[in-house]
């Protein structure tokens, strides 16, 4: 499977999803790189900044959909330690989130992921580490 398909393919299994609710838009994904935007508005905490949560929510998806991809066929990435720091927030415009690789192994992956505001500030900067496992049929 190619780069392109399998961004139609994830794209595909947002609707109905905390990602189409949090109006994640999934850029480019691939084993080693995973990059998509969200927008501020409507993940704001009630101080009207973006909520560190919805920074989280961004970096694990990320994450998880290159994990996944680097699992391969057959085989699922799940979440099993995420942490991140928030530097400083945003109040309006788009964040973009950019996970890359720092360990491809056979039974986990790790990424560090760095969320930036519209004038390329970091935000925040997260670590996810994925356990790769067989898929389990549900037939």
């Amino acid at each position: 499977m190619t780069h392109t398909d399998a961004l139609a393919l994830l794209r595909a299994r947002t609707p109905g999803s905390l990602l189409e609710r949090m109006g994640i838009e999934l850029l480019e994904v691939s084993p080693e790189r995973a990059v998509a935007t969200m927008p501020v508005e409507g993940n704001t905490q009630p101080f009207g900044l973006l909520h560190g949560g919805a920074s989280v929510v961004l970096a694990e998806t990320l994450g998880s959909y290159a994990a996944v991809l680097h699992a391969g066929p057959g085989r699922a990435a799940v979440g099993i330690e995420v942490s991140a720091t928030h530097h400083r927030s945003a109040r309006s415009g788009l964040v973009t989130g950019t996970a890359t690789a720092l360990h491809l192994g056979r039974t986990t992956a790790s990424y560090e992921i760095v969320v930036v505001g519209s004038d390329s500030r970091r935000l925040a900067t997260a670590r996810l580490t994925c356990l790769l496992i067989d898929e389990r049929r549900t037939d």
